[in-house]
This record gives structure tokens, sequence and C-alpha cells, in this order.
């Protein structure tokens, strides 16, 4: 096996194909149809074009050295560009709309053209804050009106990566974040460590605080391949970029200290899990809180989002599987 295997454009097309055939399958499957769903389908393949992509290390080399940082707002452009496939196609446009978007997108990125150098300051923070909070919050739900359930929760996802990825790859170019579908020869054994540390830990006290209760088989295997799919691409994998590329990043270059950094970003990783359910939900955030510790070793000894985000969905496919 080569020492380091990397994303390709030609494979992350295949994948950009896969989801919306995917995507389109299941709305179909729901009833859905006509020029709503088109237009829902092409906004959603711009959005998850722009996840994508930047992870092919060809790719996001080959824009930072076409576009400066000014000029990186450009990659904006696409954003709006996929709100407004979708607004009119599914005739939800609306001026309070246009308001909320053009302010969720413009208002990180003035943010982050504030600041240069690698050292953060609190404008990157107050703009990571501005991207995260509105997504937990459930603010962004109203954008997307059609179709309802899980589209509506893809597409705020997708929409919140992309500000971060203009803003803290392209805008305010932040070294270190990993953000790479890539592949070394020692990352499966840091992986599988990092899971069966977090399942010898959660499990037994998930279960001794009533938190996690045994049920197999609740779940359809039959469902678990487009389950692991999800969680990869919606929430582990957003989720890693958020909280370890950027947060646990930024952390450690202001106080200095990795463990530091890593050690406030789990915390703050689990709280953000404390409104999940009953508020307060402490359980989860205690829970939470150290499966983080364990995703930001994993990222920090591997240097991708792409191992933490493995780990991750590992730990919420068992979760899904095994526990009720």
């Amino acid at each position: 096996m080569p020492a380091s295997r990397q994303l390709r454009l030609p494979a992350a097309f295949v994948l950009l194909l896969a989801l919306a055939c995917a995507a389109l399958f299941y709305a179909t499957w729901l009833g859905y149809g006509g020029r709503a769903l088109a237009c829902a389908l092409i906004g959603l393949a711009i959005l998850f074009a722009g996840e994508l992509f930047p992870a092919v290390t060809s790719v996001t080399q080959s824009l930072q050295r076409i576009l400066p940082a000014p000029a990186a707002w450009l990659l904006a452009v696409p954003l709006f560009a996929a709100y407004a496939v979708y607004a009119v196609g599914t005739g939800s446009s609306s001026a309070w709309h246009w308001a909320i978007i053009v302010g969720y997108v413009l208002v990180p990125l003035a943010l982050l053209s504030l600041r240069a150098g690698q050292i953060p300051g609190w404008s990157d923070y107050l703009a990571l804050a501005s991207i995260a909070i509105l997504v937990k919050l459930r603010w962004l739900n109203q954008l997307w009106p059609y179709p309802d359930g899980h589209f509506k929760y893809a597409l705020t996802v997708l929409l919140a990566m992309n500000v971060a990825i203009v803003g803290f790859m392209f805008i305010r170019r932040l070294d270190g974040v990993g953000y790479s579908l890539s592949w070394s020869a020692n990352h499966g054994l840091i992986v599988l460590a990092a899971v069966l540390v977090i399942a010898a830990v959660d499990i037994p006290v998930g279960m001794s605080l009533h938190f996690l209760h045994w049920g197999p088989g609740h779940a359809p295997l039959k469902s678990l391949p487009t389950s692991i799919i999800g969680i990869f691409f919606f929430t582990a994998w957003p989720e890693e970029f958020i909280f370890r590329g950027l947060l646990q990043n930024m952390l450690s270059r202001t106080v200095k200290s990795e463990n530091a950094g890593l050690l406030t970003a789990s915390i703050i990783f689990g709280l953000a899990h404390i409104v999940n359910g009953n508020f307060p939900n402490w359980r989860y955030a205690l829970l939470a809180t150290f499966a983080g510790l364990c995703y930001g070793f994993t990222w920090r000894r591997t240097g991708n989002i792409f191992a933490s985000a493995l780990v991750h969905t590992a730990v919420e496919a068992i979760w899904h599987v095994l526990f009720v």
C-alpha cells in the first residue's frame, strides 16, 4: 500500500454523482417530484460540491494559487447561486430569507478578512461561532421548506460547511486544518484504537448513567449503509472540520499548547451536545466530551479530519445498531 492515498478529482465527481442519484431516488421514493425537486437537488449538488472538492488537495492548492485572499470572496457566488436555484424553483424565495442567507454568508467572511497571520484573534472565533451556533439552534432551517426532513438538515449543514471552507481555507488561509480525504498506512491502527477506547469507556459509562440502553436489532441493518454515508458527510465530517480542523487548531495556536487546545475543544464539543434531547442533557455532554478527546487525538496524530471523521462515524454507527 502506498504511504499516502488521496482523493482524486475524477473520484470526487463520481461521489458527487452518486450522492445526487441517491438523493433523487430517496426523494422519489418519498413521493416528491417535478420542478421543485429538480431545483432542490441542483442546490444540494452545488453545496455538496463545495464540501467535497476542497478535500481534493490539488483543487485547494490550485484555487489558493489562482485566487489571492481578497479575490477568494468570489467563491461565495456559487453559494448564492445554489440558494437562488433552490428558492426560485421551490417557490420559497422571500426578502426575509434572502436577508438571512446574505448575512449568514457575508458576515463571517467579513470577520475573517480582518486578521492576517496564523495566530487567531477574536474575529476568527466570532466568525466560527456565527457559523456554527445558528446551525445548532436550527435557525437556518426556515430557508429550506421543501422537501422536509433529512433534506432540510443536509442543506443547512452544507451551507454552513461552504461558508466555513470559503472563509477559513481561502480567505483566512488557516494552516493545519487537514481538510483532505487522504489515507496513510498507519491511520487504520489509530482509527481502530480510538474506536476501541471510546467503546471501552463510553459504553459502560453510558449504560451505568442510563443514557445508553442495549437494543441490538432495533434499527434495520438494510438501512445501515445509507445511514453511514449520511452520518459521515452530514454529521461526522462537518463536526470534525468545525471542532478539530478549526476550533482545536485555533485554540492550540492561541494558548500555544496542543494539549490545552485538545481539552478545551473537547469540552466545547461536549457542551454543544447538552441541548440534544431534554435540556440539560449532561449525560450526553459528558460522553461526547470524552469522545471528542479521542476524535481530537486522532486528528492531531494523523493530520487530517478524514481519520477523525471515520472514528466519529464508527461511534455513531455502533450507537445506531446496538443501542436505543
